[in-house]
């Protein structure tokens, strides 16, 4: 579902990617481990077309990311792929609901479609008497749900998460965890996960481990 080809990614002089090759499967939970440093991050960019290789091609469901132009790679991520980051990015001045509907509303669908979907997923999340707060009124795990929430809107085939429960507690940090399994297990997403924790690392059904730029095992 997901293939990358030798990838490279330099900053200035800097190589940050070397020549990665990997696959993705539908479906498949994958972690993405490695010291500081080690490219995890901006494979993960990369991958998800927030950023473009000097190299190389990422194809997603058949699609080669690297010939799209701006607009239409613009229009394939917001159908296409979810992000969930260590910060969860939220607007301050729109409830979890709002925050929820943007990309769909983004994407065209219609006020009343998207809310439904929203409140369904909220309601699946554990957060059906929190939809009218807003961020600074919802605890860490809370927010980081509506995130989770917000990356499901739009049916992705697959999510990106770059360190999900690095700025959440480990009991939260855990229930998120065992939160994304669910998730494949009910919507048939794909993950792919950028972590530093050992748990959810080993929880996945493969990891990749990164060393200085490329993957290693």
């Amino acid at each position: 579902m997901i293939t990358a080809q030798g990838i490279t990614k330099s900053y200035g002089k800097l190589p940050v990617l070397k020549g990665v090759n990997t696959s993705i499967a539908q479906g498949e939970i994958v972690s993405i481990v490695g010291s500081s440093g080690a490219g995890k991050t901006t494979l993960l960019q990369i991958l998800g077309s927030l950023d473009k290789p000097n190299e190389g091609k990422v194809t997603i469901k058949g699609v080669d990311l690297t010939t799209l132009s701006d607009k239409k790679l613009a229009d394939f991520r917001n159908k296409n792929i979810g992000f969930v980051f260590q910060f969860h990015h939220l607007l301050p001045e729109f409830t979890a609901l709002e925050n929820v509907c943007i990309p769909a509303y983004i994407a065209g669908r219609s006020k009343d479609e998207t809310e439904a979907k929203a409140k369904e997923l909220l309601n699946f999340l554990g957060l059906k008497d929190r939809m009218d707060h807003k961020p600074n009124e919802l605890s860490g795990g809370e927010q980081q749900r509506v995130a989770v929430a917000r990356a499901l809107i739009n049916d992705p085939a697959v999510i990106f998460a770059d360190e999900p429960s690095g700025n959440l507690d480990s009991a939260t940090a855990k229930e998120l965890h065992q939160l994304f399994f669910t998730l494949r297990d009910q919507f048939k997403q794909t993950f792919v996960i950028v972590t530093h924790n050992e748990e959810l690392a080993n929880m996945a059904d493969r990891k990749l481990m990164m060393k200085d730029g490329n993957i290693i095992a």
